[in-house]
């Protein structure tokens, strides 16, 4: 395989979250013509530091992904394609940038979003070295190697599981746990045939994309009604994540945390609140940690002001819950506070239901 900046091991200073501000897609007020909240990332950062969590130099720097890193996923014939800037309105559903030259649209909007996908190659190394790892960006997971769409245009999901398989020892197999509000068929059309891959997608049946092909690779689909509130929904997700976990043990989680599950969402249509979303995340870390397995998090889709708050809140929580620790903590035996936590979380949820 070729040599990639991307797997440079991070200082171990530094906590196994990774940012750039070149994630952040600002250009002449065009970002505001998508619901998608274009500085979300750089606000949950901001939350963080105000926090005192992280620092800027504690964080890892995404690095932009190369046509090089791509092309292990991505069809050189796609990538040509993404040169013509009405091809990149579509897929990120901004018409106005169809009109763009297609080095303003290369700069402005593809460099965001490849910077991103580097990131969530990167947060796949750091997950395997330190347990966990969270991309702040990242979750395109409505993109496949050839085809773009629902603002995702790089596999960054699929890009990282294949990268793991490639170039880490020891990792043959990988579980998606997708709880964006869409179902994600992007890396559903990749997987379709590989059964190294798990995946479990819990989404609102009725919304975008509704990828009947896509739907077959999933393993555990969870599909939600319109309103689903968050009792039925945590269950739901206990339920299937531990089902998922106790089915097949894999070497990687890679969970898909969209906040646009948040009720009063534009897109998603279901109607959880914000503690609720802050204890999906708590769920799913638990489930990953007591089995020792490591878990990469990206934050795809959210498209109200509020989600970058709720995202930085989720992120606190599993720091005060013992669930990320800036130290390398590869099992959680040393660690008797999450010993403890997940006792009593077992408790809580047999209570829930």
């Amino acid at each position: 395989p070729h040599r990639t900046e991307l797997y440079e091991d991070a200082a171990s200073a530094c906590w196994p979250i990774v940012y750039s501000p070149d994630y952040n897609i600002t250009f002449m007020g065009l970002e505001k013509l998508h619901p998608f909240d274009a500085g979300k990332w750089g606000k949950v950062i901001n939350f963080l530091k105000e926090e005192k969590l992280i620092a800027d130099d504690l964080i890892v720097q995404a690095r932009e992904a190369t046509d090089e890193d791509l092309l292990v996923v991505h069809t050189r014939r796609y990538l040509n394609r993404l040169k013509w800037s009405f091809v990149v309105a579509t897929i990120t559903e901004i018409p106005p940038v169809a009109f763009l030259p297609n080095f303003v649209v290369q700069r402005k909007v593809l460099k965001p979003l490849r910077t991103q996908t580097g990131g969530t190659i990167m947060a796949g190394k750091l997950a395997v070295d330190r347990g966990w790892a969270i991309n702040v960006g990242g979750g395109f997971h409505h993109c496949s190697s050839d085809k773009g769409g629902g603002f995702c245009a790089y596999a960054d999901i699929t890009l990282a599981v294949k990268f793991l398989f490639e170039r880490v020892q020891g990792i043959s197999k990988a579980t998606i746990i997708d709880l964006d509000a869409h179902q994600g068929n992007g890396h559903e059309r990749d997987f379709m045939d590989d059964h190294r891959v798990y995946i479990m997608d819990a989404y609102n049946r009725y919304i975008y994309p509704g990828d009947g092909f896509a739907k077959r690779a999933i393993k555990r689909k969870v599909e939600l009604e319109w309103g689903t509130e968050d009792t039925e929904y945590l269950q739901k997700v206990h339920t299937h994540v531990e089902g998922a976990l106790n089915e097949l043990k894999p070497d990687i989680i890679v969970y898909n945390a969209g906040t646009d599950i948040l009720d009063g969402d534009p897109l998603g249509g279901l109607a959880i609140s914000p503690q609720g979303i802050v204890k999906r995340d708590e769920v799913v870390f638990k489930a990953a940690r007591s089995r020792r397995i490591p878990i990469l998090m990206v934050t795809s889709g959210g498209y109200q002001k509020r989600t970058a708050r709720i995202i930085a809140d989720s992120i606190l929580n599993l720091h005060s819950l013992g669930l990320i620790d800036k130290e390398l903590v590869t099992t959680g035996a040393e660690n008797p506070k999450v010993e403890q936590m997940i006792r009593d979380s077992a408790k809580d949820l047999t209570n829930l239901s």
